[in-house]
């Protein structure tokens, strides 16, 4: 399971799914979207817009390979 460096606080869960490129099940870790943010605010001083751009950028925004995190946002949030 890949992790995001210095989030371990913000894990939440495993996740389960199928892969198809024959693994077949696989677990990834849950990451809290909140709590990421939350984080950046505290640590690196950046405002709610900041933290989801360096979110959206540096986090999620790439493909890292089989094994990549789930990244939660509450629902009522789509």
């Amino acid at each position: 399971m890949l992790k995001v460096d210095g989030h371990d606080d913000a894990i939440i869960g495993i996740g389960e799914g199928w892969h198809d490129n024959g693994a077949g099940r696989v677990e990834v870790l849950v990451y809290s979207v909140e709590k990421i943010c939350e984080k950046l605010m505290k640590n690196d001083g950046l405002t709610y817009e900041e933290a989801m751009e360096y979110y959206d950028f540096n986090i999620v925004g790439g493909y890292h390979g089989e094994g990549m995190p789930i990244f939660l946002r509450p629902y009522n949030e789509l």
